[in-house]
């Protein structure tokens, strides 16, 4: 048996498989995040160790006998979360999460500062840690004089779990501190944050032994000492759940945000696209993400203005998509950032008549994510990163029209998985094997079976292709009249 532990934003899910990965048991606990000021996004720590103290223990009581058969635990979380500890292990204030925009305009004096483009490989925005850090040095400076540690959050429950200090690469890649060529901390982005190696924790493969579950919850859960795998930053915890570890297929995420995910053999950066460049969670491997920040949320905030439904709105558009709505949508609603890094950037529909209907625009938010999309395949393409093909994960994913919207403007061949949980907390659960098992082949981190594929249309991806032409000059000019407006 394996457990796989994932901390997401809004709960902490465990998962139990066997040996086939098969899923025997999950229990999930809920999560609350603090917004004390606007743009701000943070979570205490204990409540990670409560949430996730309830999900083990809800599977130690409905599973007793397979849980006394455990051989690993893997970890995944959202990643970039700064939780600052005193030389006790003290959490010194609730953690700063990566949807906090506080530290912006630490970003420009971080970049002045160091080489972060060329070693991190990321630009810097505020998402990611060591801003974060820089902030809190700034405004907070007397909790900045005691942080002895900065663990990232999966770490932090591997403190309590293991009581050992430790992260993994795919996640310390997201701090902005990491050599991400050399898969090591960087002592000149460090000391450019006003930090040192020695507050940062050790460094293992997310398929490597990390610790060993402390004797006391050994006991408390009757199950062995078993060992803690590195694990996994979300995204490439959720690549090792689909199996996405060589270069060619990736996985599209249609969520309330997105991500174009995909694994590379070689180091190679494209900050001039932001494309998030990060170490993979297997040794020798790394990734690069296009992230655009309102996938299905474009529907969501259409429903609500209209008063209609999410699924109603689908429906108006219906499963044969034939020809492009007369309307272009850009999905900016909170900014965006493969390939703009623009937090300012503002969403729009173009081209609206008096005969424009809802439908119209339902189909342009749809088509307006899709072009977005397309942005990150041109972006990873750019840096070499070769993707023919995606797995589709997230709830839009459950749209066949969006689908093959999506197919037709982004050239890719979509992947529908057989139904099944490929989530993080399952890449979690397939680290742990690889741990237990020294194995991080195919046969762990198997691609999922194929229910169906959905293949671009060659004429909707003409079409489509004069569609983007639209798209991608619109940007500019808005932003340029936004500018103006502000002044």
């Amino acid at each position: 048996m394996y457990l796989g532990i994932d901390l997401g934003t809004s709960g902490i899910k465990a998962m139990l498989v066997d040996e086939t990965f098969a899923t025997v048991g999950v229990a999930h606990a809920a999560l609350t995040v603090s917004r004390p000021h606007p743009g701000w996004s943070e979570q205490a720590p204990a409540d990670w160790i409560a949430g996730a103290e309830a999900a083990i223990g809800a599977l130690r009581r409905d599973y007793p006998q397979d849980m006394a058969r455990l051989q690993a635990i893997g970890l995944s979380g959202h990643m970039h979360g700064a939780t600052l500890l005193d030389a006790s292990d003290q959490v010194l204030r609730p953690c700063i999460l990566w949807n906090d925009g506080r530290s912006g305009p630490q970003c420009a004096e971080l970049t002045v500062r160091a080489d972060f483009h060329g070693i991190a490989g990321n630009l810097v925005m505020a998402g990611f840690t060591a801003p974060k850090l820089l902030w809190v040095a700034q405004n907070e400076p007397a909790i900045f004089a005691r942080v002895a540690k900065v663990l990232l959050p999966k770490d932090y429950l591997r403190l309590w779990l293991t009581g050992e200090h430790v992260a993994e690469m795919s996640d310390a890649a997201g701090t902005l501190w990491l050599d991400v060529g050399r898969r090591d901390w960087s002592d000149a982005l460090l000391a450019a944050t006003g930090l040192t190696r020695a507050q940062m924790p050790r460094l293992v493969e997310g398929s490597e032994v990390s610790g060993h579950l402390r004797a006391d919850l050994a006991e408390r859960w009757g199950i062995p000492r078993v060992p803690v795998a590195g694990g996994g930053g979300d995204n490439a915890a959720t690549a090792c759940g689909m199996g996405v570890m060589t270069p060619g297929t990736g996985f599209l995420s249609l969520g309330t945000s997105g991500v174009l995910f995909a694994a590379t053999a070689s180091y190679a950066p494209n900050t001039g696209d932001a494309v998030h460049t990060f170490c993979h969670a297997v040794p020798d491997t790394w990734h690069q993400m296009g992230v655009i920040l309102s996938a299905t949320d474009s529907l969501t905030w259409l429903a609500e203005i209209t008063g209609k439904t999410v699924p109603e709105l689908a429906a108006m558009v219906g499963d044969d998509v034939t020809a492009p709505a007369p309307v272009t949508f850009l999905p900016y609603l909170s900014g965006e950032r493969t390939p703009l890094n623009d937090p300012d950037a503002t969403g729009a529909f173009l081209g609206l008549r008096r005969a424009t209907g809802l439908a119209d625009l339902a189909q342009a938010a749809m088509e307006g994510v899709a072009m977005a999309f397309t942005d990150c395949v041109h972006a990873l393409r750019k840096a070499g990163t070769p993707i023919e093909a995606a797995y589709a994960v997230g709830g839009g994913a459950r749209s066949r029209a969006w689908l093959r919207i999506m197919a037709s403007a982004t050239g890719l061949t979509l992947l529908e998985p057989e139904d099944g949980d490929f989530g993080a907390a399952f890449g979690a659960a397939k680290l742990a094997a690889a741990c237990a098992t020294g194995d991080i082949s195919a046969r762990i981190f198997a691609q999922p079976a194929v229910r169906s594929e959905v293949v671009p249309n060659p004429e909707l991806a003409a079409a489509y292709a004069e569609k983007y032409e639209i798209y991608h000059a619109a940007y500019p000019h808005l932003r340029d009249l936004a500018s103006a407006r502000a002044k």
